[in-house]
């Protein structure tokens, strides 16, 4: 019998010293005011989670607050930053369906850098092995949200719901990105700078 792949939640590590810290633009402060709306919510991060290429035209700039040393995976609210060291990675992996590299220019960087979008959403949480899973119900009045979850603790995925996928987010809970065993030793082996990862 085959042994089932494991599977890794990945996010980047914030106990680094003297890291850089990677904001998106979400013109909060007012300055988005007067753009069309498809140019504001060119900044809506929960865009990069909806597992589908995004068409993107207008320059996607990050700032750093506090500055630091770039880390080749980091995340700007949750949104995975990575180096082109990780795209080249990913490529030869032969990964470029289920991964979308958006370039963004990072403040005071030459180098190139890119987010990673996930194309993969796929229905896998193992609410039983979950610590615990907790939904949104028709009294929470947010019938948009109603049957996903409102929050997930000790997040498992049932492996035999995943199919060939390498790199997807959870249905349901798309603020995680998980990705193999495969990626995850491909990117230890590479010595990509700022991973982290969770089995889940």
């Amino acid at each position: 019998m085959t042994a089932l792949m494991k599977y890794y939640e990945l996010y980047d590590d914030v106990y680094i010293p003297g890291r850089w810290h990677l904001r998106m633009p979400l013109f909060e402060d007012g300055e988005g005011e007067g753009l069309p709306e498809s140019e504001r919510e060119l900044f809506d991060t929960y865009r990069f989670k909806e597992g589908r290429v995004l068409e993107v035209e207008r320059p996607i700039r990050l700032s750093m607050k506090p500055v630091g040393s770039a880390l080749e995976f980091s995340e700007a609210m949750g949104t995975p930053i990575v180096h082109r060291r990780v795209v080249s990675l990913f490529e030869r992996l032969g990964l470029q369906k289920e991964v979308q590299f958006i370039p963004v220019e990072v403040e005071g960087q030459t180098q190139p850098w890119f987010i990673l979008n996930a194309l993969r959403i796929i229905r896998c949480i193992d609410d039983a092995r979950c610590e615990e899973v907790l939904y949104w119900l028709p009294e929470d009045n947010r019938p948009d949200k109603e049957g996903q979850y409102r929050n997930v603790a000790g997040l498992k995925v049932d492996v035999e719901k995943v199919g060939d996928a390498h790199v997807f987010r959870p249905w349901g809970w798309k603020v995680v990105l998980i990705v193999s065993e495969h990626v995850k030793s491909a990117m230890e082996a590479e010595g990509i700078t700022g991973i982290k990862f969770l089995e889940v």
